[in-house]
């Protein structure tokens, strides 16, 4: 076998594939109920309670995965809108942080 055939099979192996709608829409679902979930969590939780250390890990808990879900529903959400209409980077970004925004603010009833 030739460089020319092992490279020809290499680039048609590694052609990048997008994912189904059906999988980014539960990704999206499933990051968007762990937001709702760990800003619910804080809502709850007292600051009276917080002079003990041992109640700060259900907080610090919180705060990680809802900000981790959060960042990467606004990726999701970014690369869909891009997709949808050929905007640039900046203003996707600005749209989908504005979403989650107002989707976490709805489901705290705010």
């Amino acid at each position: 076998m030739s460089e020319v055939d092992v490279e020809r099979l290499l680039r048609s192996a590694l052609v990048p594939i997008e994912p189904s709608g059906a999988l980014t829409d539960r990704l999206e679902e499933r990051l968007s109920e762990l937001t709702a979930t760990a800003a619910e969590e804080l809502a709850d939780w007292e600051l009276s309670s917080m002079r003990d250390p041992r109640n700060w890990v259900r907080p610090v808990a919180a705060v990680v995965i809802g900000g981790a879900a959060a960042g990467a529903l606004v990726v999701v959400r970014t690369r869909q809108q891009q997709r949808k209409r050929d905007t640039n980077g900046l203003r996707a970004l600005e749209k989908s942080v504005r979403g989650v925004a107002e989707d976490v603010q709805k489901r705290l009833g705010r």
